[in-house]
């Protein structure tokens, strides 16, 4: 890398390492949720039936399907989600669905985590924020990770 180079990456790792942290200490003091729980009951919302395969979500957590089963556990116990064994195709898969109390625990919580997201994030680019998102877009697919959106 040339020194140009070297100081977007290096402005890059900062960004990297100290951002979900950031993101996660407002979401805890704000709404006792962590980063991942609040993707979990964002990404659940925004599909029919608020329900997809604990597979699914694992995407998320790059494919560790204990790290999501453990996050998911804790939003069980709070009411926010719940998790039921179902059958298909042969195989045996759980399911995760968000209950209305977790519906309502994202929207009271939304406001706050965008207005943080806005604040850190998507002012101080501007303009290229959007770019930004489709540049990242292209390290997500050459990590093998799908580009799904949420609403």
């Amino acid at each position: 890398m040339d020194d140009e180079q070297r100081r977007a990456w290096v402005n890059l790792v900062k960004v990297l390492l100290t951002l979900p942290g950031t993101l996660e200490s407002q979401l805890l003091e704000d709404a006792d949720l962590t980063l991942l729980g609040y993707m979990i009951l964002a990404r659940l919302s925004a599909v029919p039936g608020s329900a997809l395969r604990m597979s699914e979500l694992a995407e998320m957590t790059n494919g560790s399907l204990p790290r999501l089963s453990h996050a998911v556990a804790r939003m069980e116990d709070r009411g926010w989600v719940t998790r039921t064994v179902r059958s298909g195709t042969g195989r045996r898969y759980t399911l995760a669905t968000s209950t209305d109390a977790g519906r309502e625990h994202l929207e009271a919580s939304a406001a706050s985590h965008v207005a943080t997201v806005r604040r850190l994030v998507v002012e101080p680019l501007g303009e290229d924020f959007v770019s930004f998102g489709d540049m990242a877009a292209r390290v997500v697919e050459i990590l093998g990770l799908p580009t799904t959106a949420l609403k």
